[in-house]
């Protein structure tokens, strides 16, 4: 009983690296965060009203915690919608 080794796939041939995402606050000096513009707040929020994670908006933690923090002020002044509408 002489069992073959099945050989995988060479898997290193094709792997694809992303481009690695870099914090839009600290590429460009003059960006700031305002709880007051929503249409800047939406990029951080998905469609079922949460906040987009670091890992997946690219932003740095520093400038993160600012966003979350102008996030849950708008929702609290009603500028932004805590979930999304009803169904």
């Amino acid at each position: 009983m002489a069992t073959e080794r099945r050989e995988r796939p060479d898997h290193r041939e094709r792997r694809h690296y992303q481009k690695k995402k870099i914090c839009r606050f600290c590429k460009i000096r003059g960006f700031t965060v305002d709880y007051k513009d929503a249409k800047a707040l939406r990029q951080y929020i998905t469609e079922r009203g949460r906040i987009v994670p670091r890992r997946i908006s690219g932003t740095c933690a520093k400038h993160q915690r600012v966003v979350c923090t102008a996030i849950k002020r708008a929702r609290n002044l009603a500028i932004i919608p805590f979930t999304a509408t009803s169904i």
